[in-house]
């Protein structure tokens, strides 16, 4: 490993070795994300493929925060790194990295392909390379206490003032029964730190108000009333019925937050849904789940995420890691990844799977949900996506800490964008 990889991965797991005796055992490398399981699910699923093949497999572990993940990969592959065999990828990222992946088309065949939905093959297709096999889909989602809106008369919101008003309410009320923890209860966490995260919950709140982060040709419409009206919503919650903390919370501090039974409700990823349900945890089988609200204008949508699995154009063993990849993004482990984490198949034969739907009735509910999903503008722009995203993000999160209003901080962030096209054009 080169010193610049032992400088920027925050650590690296003992490599599995196969049971199996091959000729000539090849070690290969996998990037996996450390977001709530999903490394020891990374881990244990590798592991299963090197004991079945008789090579090695070494986990490397990446920062949790997704675009940190993006510029890790990016100085590595930029430098021709072969250090890292195989890569999780984000599913806005085949525009920014597509051009160091391997294709995969000639080491997976047709036929496994056609079998994950299309929209998604068509997403990891980057003039006409397959850089990326889909692992797993997502979509942003409300996470409730349904024992809470049982208990005070409130029923799921549909609107986000129907949300903040039953957020205050719920508050309130627990704190009037001197409820235990009430004293710490908040009414709604969602993913608000200067990071990716947050362009999601702003791509959600501007869509549901009927806007949009780019028009139809390609020109900045955050600046536009439907997104300036989704943004002071959005900061109208800060030291309300949202925590000042929120502004520092990705993923995990919201599910932290939310799982120990301190909020009512929670915007977060199906991932948690597992674990906020599992042993232990405060608030297991005192939670639904239901599409995020919508404003004046617009419509309920959760922004489409999830993950593929790519290899490095400069990995040593092309072939032997595309077959990891075939494995990994395969039926039966995206089954297991799906019963033991709650991640979204890729494969819509999964969904009519008993099994799952026995463990994770959800299944059934997010199935629509991701149909409905809205993508961020990242084929749109390409390998500018992350300079645009940057923008949008830091723009939302001085809105909401209150710094500047949202009208002149979308404003300023739209006329970057403008200059951040290229004689008009992506």
């Amino acid at each position: 490993m080169s010193a610049g990889t032992k400088l920027l991965i925050a650590g690296a797991m003992v490599a599995w070795a196969g049971a199996a005796q091959v000729s000539a055992a090849a070690t290969l490398t996998i990037a996996c994300a450390a977001v709530g399981i999903e490394q020891r699910l990374c881990r244990d699923g590798a592991g299963a493929w090197a004991a079945r093949t008789g090579h090695r497999v070494t986990l490397i572990q990446t920062p949790s925060l997704a675009n940190e993940r993006l510029a890790l990969f990016q100085q590595l592959l930029a430098a021709g790194s072969s250090d890292i065999d195989v890569l999780q990828i984000d599913v806005i990222w085949p525009g920014t990295l597509g051009r160091y992946f391997t294709d995969l088309s000639p080491h997976i065949d047709a036929e496994v392909r056609a079998r994950h939905f299309a929209a998604l093959i068509d997403n990891y297709t980057v003039d006409g390379a397959l850089t990326a096999m889909p692992w797993y889909g997502d979509v942003g989602l409300l996470y409730y206490r349904k024992d809470l809106l049982t208990r005070y008369g409130h029923g799921v919101p549909e609107t986000w003032d129907d949300l903040a008003a039953t957020a205050a309410a719920v508050v309130a009320a627990e704190r009037a029964e001197d409820a235990e923890g009430a004293a710490r209860m908040v009414g709604y966490v969602f993913q608000g730190k200067a990071y990716e995260g947050l362009t999601c919950n702003a791509l959600e709140w501007i869509v549901s108000h009927g806007g949009a982060i780019l028009a139809a040709d390609g020109s900045p419409a955050i600046d536009r009333a439907p997104a300036v009206r989704a943004i002071e919503t959005a900061a109208s919650w800060i030291g309300a019925i949202a925590p000042k903390g929120v502004l520092n919370y990705a993923e995990e501090e919201a599910r932290g937050t939310f799982q120990s039974g301190q909020a009512v409700f929670m915007r977060n990823w199906p991932y948690a849904w597992a674990l906020v349900n599992g042993a232990g945890s405060p608030v297991a089988g005192k939670v639904g789940i239901a599409p995020l609200p919508r404003g004046e204008g617009g419509e309920r949508v959760g922004t489409l995420g999830g993950g593929g699995l790519a290899v490095s154009k400069f990995s040593a063993h092309p072939a032997l890691a595309a077959d990891l990849v075939a494995d990994l993004t395969g039926y039966d482990e995206q089954i297991r990844r799906a019963i033991a984490g709650a991640f979204n198949p890729t494969l819509p034969a999964a969904y009519d799977d008993p099994d799952l739907l026995r463990a994770q009735p959800i299944m059934a509910a997010l199935r629509p949900v991701l149909t409905g999903a809205v993508a961020r503008p990242a084929r749109i722009a390409g390998d500018r996506y992350n300079a645009l995203s940057a923008l949008l993000w830091n723009a939302v999160h001085d809105s909401l800490a209150g710094r500047g209003d949202a009208a002149g901080n979308l404003e300023a962030a739209a006329l970057r964008i403008k200059r951040l096209r290229r004689g008009g054009q992506w």
